[in-house]
Parts: structure tokens; sequence; C-alpha cells
């Protein structure tokens, strides 16, 4: 996403820095890319224009000298590039009960996204209900039941009532066990007076404790009229924006967002129920810059992890232990991660090195995580829960590998990667975890061995 713009922001920031006078024609021809990029990012020519001013006032400032007028120059880039996302301000989850509502148009993804935002408290320890209050698409109630029942979620849903209002007194009493209850309301082709009566019906039964406004990034700039008119209607309290991952107009819906003062609290980036995240204007532009984002990393690896599995694989790692069923188990969730192309963005550094890595190289996970499972099938306990064993008796080798029916090689990349996992873990301390999960500092050492060792995927 913004790949173009992120590109360009890189470079102008190396020709600043390396520049030895930062003369007119230089400046005008960073600025010139920048406005290029910016607004085929879609963003408002209003804030492209002042950015552009403020760099030309700067940079060609004789009272500020040197070095000073280089930092100056990168650090107000820098800054203004991220006062034109917005504020950062997340979605708080309050003691007691919330009621969130969703809003938005056709189109915008209300549905799938209830489900994702579902997926993504639930793997944080919520309980967490959906409740289906669209009684107007004729396929609304049965896509929220069955994205719920996908991923093993609670949701309400009544097939027979068409009324919105008496649907939610229905399940009212039901819901009251619930930390989070999420609510999928209708939509229309515009904010008309019958949506908004709705929607504000509804807001006073249901008390919301959030009103979220979904909207596709594909609108641009668009918008900025579709959060004022929903802000002025219901009085919004934040924004998700959807279909981040293929849209050259992402840029205009974020700074569109920024200018009406309504908050992104997420965005989605793909289709997967994992491609949600958490919007942080500053880790959203140091992704732009090549220069990673460890914590939706670690976000990302929890977010596919079995809270269960994973406890009882933290207790098995305080004793220095690791099963191949452990590796199996971690290699899932990172395959579950959506791909390749969905995490290079988030690793520092790791932008062109990735170029090196074939075209589908973690993609191709899937078939081998098949094989070991069969693999492991063939084992003894004992093996799979020790698997030096094959070091000292490369004989068990053949035996698991013909019970398979597979090359011995397949064993011997089941024990790589094993050994992999395993030297990692060991090189660092118990501190390096949380929760089972590896931080922001094991992470590091992670990508500086994929990088020197050039792992093989």
């Amino acid at each position: 996403m913004l790949e173009k713009l992120g590109e360009v922001i890189r470079k102008a920031t190396q020709k600043i820095s390396n520049a030895i006078f930062l003369d007119k024609t230089l400046v005008d021809s960073i600025v010139k890319d920048l406005q290029r990029a910016l607004i085929e990012a879609d963003v408002n020519i209003v804030l492209v224009k002042q950015l552009s001013d403020k760099i030309k006032k700067v940079a060609l400032d004789e009272n500020i000298k040197g070095l000073d007028k280089k930092e100056q120059l990168i650090k107000l880039l820098h800054d203004e590039l991220i006062s034109i996302l917005g504020e950062h301000k997340t979605l708080e989850i309050k003691k007691g009960q919330n009621r969130i509502m969703l809003l938005g148009l056709y189109g915008a993804g209300k549905t799938t996204t209830i489900t994702k935002l579902g997926n993504y408290y639930a793997k944080r320890g919520k309980k967490v209900a959906l409740v289906g209050l669209d009684v107007h698409r004729p396929a609304a109630k049965e896509q929220l039941k069955q994205n719920a029942e996908k991923v093993s979620l609670t949701y309400f849903v009544d097939f027979e009532e068409n009324d919105a209002l008496k649907t939610w007194k229905k399940f009212e009493k039901d819901l009251k066990t619930y930390d989070i209850i999420l609510i999928d309301t209708a939509g229309r082709h515009t904010l008309d007076a019958e949506l908004i009566k709705e929607i504000t019906d509804l807001k006073h039964l249901i008390k919301p404790t959030e009103l979220i406004l979904v909207m596709p990034a594909d609108i641009g700039q668009a918008a900025k009229a579709q959060s004022s008119q929903f802000q002025e209607a219901v009085s919004v309290t934040g924004v998700i924006i959807t279909r981040m991952d293929s849209s050259a107009k992402a840029g205009g819906a974020l700074t569109a967002c920024a200018e009406t003062h309504a908050p992104v609290y997420f965005i989605t980036t793909g289709e997967k129920i994992n491609d949600l995240e958490d919007f942080d204007p500053e880790r959203f532009l140091s992704r732009l810059l090549g220069m990673g984002d460890l914590q939706s990393l670690i976000e990302k690896i929890r977010s596919v992890t079995d809270e269960d599995k994973q406890k009882d694989m933290n207790a098995r790692l305080s004793e220095g232990k690791l099963s191949l069923r452990d590796v199996v188990e971690q290699t899932k969730s990172l395959n579950s991660l959506g791909g390749f192309d969905k995490i290079k963005s988030l690793i520092p550094g790791f932008s062109n090195a990735a170029s090196k890595i074939p075209e589908g190289a973690l993609e191709s996970q899937q078939a081998k995580i098949a094989k070991w499972e069969h693999i492991i099938k063939s084992m003894t306990p004992n093996e799979i829960n020790n698997p030096d064993l094959f070091d000292k008796q490369t004989s068990r080798i053949s035996r698991v590998a013909q019970g398979a029916g597979v090359p011995n090689s397949e064993i011997r990349a089941l024990l790589k990667q094993y050994k992999m996992l395993s030297e990692m873990i060991k090189s660092g301390s118990q501190s390096d975890f949380e929760g089972g999960q590896m931080n922001q500092k094991q992470l590091q050492k992670m990508m500086k061995k994929f990088g020197s060792k050039r792992m093989r995927i």
C-alpha cells in the first residue's frame, strides 16, 4: 500500500542527507517529486501545497546553516507527514460491557470487518458477541453467521425478524455476560434520512460506548464528506478504513479523516480474518520509509496464535524445551499472517532483501506444514519431544521417512526448522518472550539471523 509514496519520501530524505548544498534547484526537485507522489496517493491538494511551502521556507532560510538545516528539513518532513495522517487514538475497551456499533454505506465492508474485530478481541481474551441488526440487505444475516462460525465467534441473528430495534430487544438479556458486543447495522447507497433515523433510534436504545464508521480506502478524498456527514448526523467516535491493501487512494482516505477530526482506529489490509491492524501514524510512516513496524508484526503473530496452545508452549519454553509439534504450530502461525507480502514491510530494513526471495516462498509453507504433520504421526512420543535423538541415531530418520512415505530429505528439513527455532530461543533469555510470543527484542534477533544467514524458507 502506498509503496510509490514511501519510495519517494525515502529518496527525498536521502537527497537531503547527501546534499553538500541545499540550493533552489535541488529543493524544487525534491518538492516536485513529493507533490506528484502525494497527489497520486490522493492527498488533498491544499495539504500538499502547505507541506511544499513549509519545506521551501526552511530549505531556503539563510539563517539556518549547514547540518542544522538538513536535520530541520528531515524533521519537518517527518512531522508534517505525521500531522496530515492524523492523531493516534486507540479504541479504548473499558471495564464492564462495551457496546460497539459499526456504521457505513453499502460496500464498505461492515459485516466482514465486524468479524475481524471480533476475532481481534477474542484473541486478546475478551468475551465477544456479534449481533446482526442489518435487516435490509438479504444476505447480511447469513454472511454474519457464516463469518462468525468460521472463527468460532458467538453471534446473535434473527432470520425471521425484519425490525432492527425488536431484534436488539429480543437478544438484550442474553448479551449481559459479554465484554464486547459488536453490532452490525444497515447501510444505504447514501446517508439518507431513513438511515439516519434508524441509526439514531438504535443509538438511543442500545446506548453504544463507540460508534465506528467503516469506509473503504478507494473512495479517496470523498471520505472527507462521508466522515463529516456521519459525524454531524450521529457523532461517530472513530473510523475503520478497509481495503488499504489495494487502493492508490488510501492517502486521501487517511488524510480526509484527519481533517474532519475522526480518528482512524484500525485499517484492514486484506481479506483474511487477521488482516486488521491498529492504525498508528508514526508506525505507518515508519513502514512507508522502509524502517519496518515490529510492534504490528508482534500483534499479528499474537492474533493468529491459539491462546491455550501458546500457554502450553510457554511452559515448555521456560524449561528450555521445544518439541516438533511446537515447531509446526509456530510455522502455522506465521503462515496465517497472510503471506510474505503482508509482513515484509513490517520488518526493519527488509525491503531490499525481500526482492531476493522468490515470489510465493512463504505461501509454499502450507504444503510443508501438511507434510510435517504427516511425518510426526510416524514418530514416537519420545522422538517428537526430544528431536535431538535423530542426531544421535540417524537410522531413526530412515525409519520415520519409510513410515511416512517421504524421502529422508523431508525429515531433515523439519529437523532443520526445529534446530533454527531452538537455537534462536536458546540465544535469548526467557524475558525475551511475552506470553509465549516473541517480543520486539527477540524479533530483532530473528531478523538479524534471517539477514545474515539467508535462511531458506
